[in-house]
């Protein structure tokens, strides 16, 4: 596959090899010819934005300029987050909405989704419960900010 966009069966972006990324969904895994920030930049345009304008927003709303969790599309919640600086190679996407549970040490994180798919990732549990905070608060500021509107 050359192209995808995230949608509501997403759990997991990661990445593969040079300009590869593993998909998992709810129930299908597939490799796409993109790399995983290549499918979150065109995941926004899809949905009507940038990557560069999703980050700014982020900014603006909780003043995080690093590992910025991304609001792909507000009105069906898709947010995700990255398990380290995007800038590199190795970094995953996480879809927040379909994590159901994690556990984990300061080594690595398994991630329990909502068809209870296991994706272990090489990130300590508590980075990564720091990002499903941040992840969190963003979804949070954001729902306020639209019944106050």
């Amino acid at each position: 596959m050359d192209i995808y966009e995230i949608n509501k069966n997403t759990l997991a972006i990661i990445p593969i090899g040079y300009n590869k990324s593993k998909v998992i969904e709810k129930d299908n895994e597939f490799v796409v010819n993109m790399e995983p920030l290549s499918i979150i930049k065109y995941s926004c345009e899809y949905f009507g934005s940038t990557y560069e304008g999703r980050h700014a927003g982020t900014k603006s709303i909780m003043n995080i300029t690093h590992k910025s969790p991304i609001i792909i599309e507000e009105s069906h919640n898709l947010i995700c987050f990255p398990t380290t600086s995007p800038r590199l190679t190795g970094c995953s996407w996480i879809i927040l909405n379909n994590i159901k549970s994690f556990n984990g040490n300061h080594e690595s994180t398994d991630i329990i989704f909502d068809n209870n798919y296991v994706l272990n990732i090489g990130i300590s549990i508590n980075s990564f419960e720091n990002q499903v905070h941040r992840s969190y608060m963003l979804e949070s500021l954001l729902r306020k900010r639209i019944e106050n509107y």
